[in-house]
């Protein structure tokens, strides 16, 4: 039987990203996953043998080096014919260790670039350590199309290299788990204390300074000074920018948040919202619009490569420029102030999303890949 082996940095990633794609694998082949041990129960329904290895997320030299001769003897011993990574610090090392031990196929996915908002050196060293996860793997997996483009672009993929499952997305959409439910609607505003008649924003990501947290915080506030019965409900786990600094951004509208930590069930908040806003500077794709629109739930996005693939602007969403809370708050109260745009473009979400992410398809095409893959290894 084949081995194969999926790699990342936080369980999470491999939760949100690949979990369907290993628990179908996992019925054709031997399937092991690489992670750091925190919050390994998230794995626990995917019939795949978890080896722990500690990959930091930010640079910590010595550690990395004992991760990567860590993971170039799992891969010596365990002999794998395939190894398939994701996040950037897990493909940096995989890819390369995969490579040392001869690993005949080394795929990594691409889920949006780190170095896309910054600047100088730091953009540059970033891009040199995506281009070397390129050379050392023999596939590379891009997941969505305007991602492709800005990677060709900027000189880091080599056209032709890369590829695009579908329309996009890594796992596309479960039309079985995400869906409008009025019974969890009813169930979870009155847990968070919100009435039926309140129309509530989510905001469902990482508390991060590049997923334009405080802009939607400034643009909140000026909504807030129009309409009484908004509410923006926050669900995510703090990372650089702590939910303090966005009460404080909302000043005298701060009561009018709602906060929740990390959920495993993001589809129990999408039920109870109105509109999803993603006000993100750098994005791969943008899974949690296309999720929020199987709930019948229309979204508000910035207009950056990735986030563009899952909202066909005015028709499944609305776009807005980046870094702009302006235009962000005219586009929330375009959907806030018109109940009947904002069902007809949640319903036309909803068409798209499970027409074209539906995650049975995308996953279906990635284990043909995978397939065909270790078998022209093979011959």
């Amino acid at each position: 039987m084949k081995r194969i082996c999926f790699v990342a940095t936080v369980p999470v990633a491999i939760h949100v990203f690949l979990r369907e794609s290993i628990k179908a694998s996992a019925k054709k082949w031997a399937v092991s996953v690489i992670t750091t041990p925190d919050d390994d129960d998230l794995l626990c329904d995917m019939n795949a043998h978890l080896i722990p290895v500690t990959i930091k997320r930010k640079a910590a030299p010595l550690h990395d080096i004992f991760s990567l001769l860590r993971l170039l003897l799992i891969f010596r011993t365990s002999h794998f014919d395939m190894v398939h990574s994701i996040t950037p610090k897990a493909g940096l090392l995989s890819m390369f260790a995969a490579w040392l031990a001869k690993v005949p196929v080394r795929i990594h996915t691409f889920t949006g670039q780190v170095w896309a908002t910054k600047k100088g050196l730091k953009r540059n060293t970033l891009k040199v350590f995506d281009k070397i996860i390129i050379y050392f793997s023999t596939h590379v997996l891009v997941d969505s199309p305007s991602q492709y483009d800005f990677l060709v672009e900027e000189g880091v993929l080599p056209k032709g290299k890369g590829l695009v499952i579908g329309h996009g997305s890594i796992c596309g959409v479960d039309e079985h788990r995400f869906h409008p439910n009025p019974q969890i609607r009813d169930a979870l505003r009155a847990e968070l204390r919100i009435s039926a008649e309140q129309i509530v924003i989510l905001y469902l990501g990482r508390l991060n300074r590049d997923k334009g947290i405080l802009d939607l915080a400034k643009a909140f506030s000026l909504i807030a000074e129009q309409r009484a019965d908004v509410v923006l409900v926050m669900v995510g786990a703090e990372e650089d920018v702590a939910f303090s600094q966005v009460q404080e951004a909302c000043g005298a509208h701060s009561s009018k948040l709602r906060r929740v930590d990390f959920t495993n069930s993001p589809e129990r908040y999408m039920a109870a919202a109105d509109i999803l806003c993603l006000p993100s500077y750098r994005e791969g794709f943008g899974q949690v619009i296309i999720e929020a629109a199987a709930c019948g739930i229309p979204s508000v996005a910035s207009n950056i490569y990735g986030v563009k693939d899952a909202i066909n602007d005015g028709e499944s969403g609305l776009l807005f420029p980046p870094k702009d809370y302006q235009e962000l708050t005219l586009s929330l109260l375009k959907l806030i102030n018109n109940e009947e745009l904002r069902q007809s473009i949640g319903a036309m979400a909803r068409t798209r999303a499970l027409e074209l992410f539906s995650s049975k398809n995308i996953v279906n095409n990635v284990l043909i890949l995978y397939g065909d893959l270790l078998d022209s290894e093979q011959s």
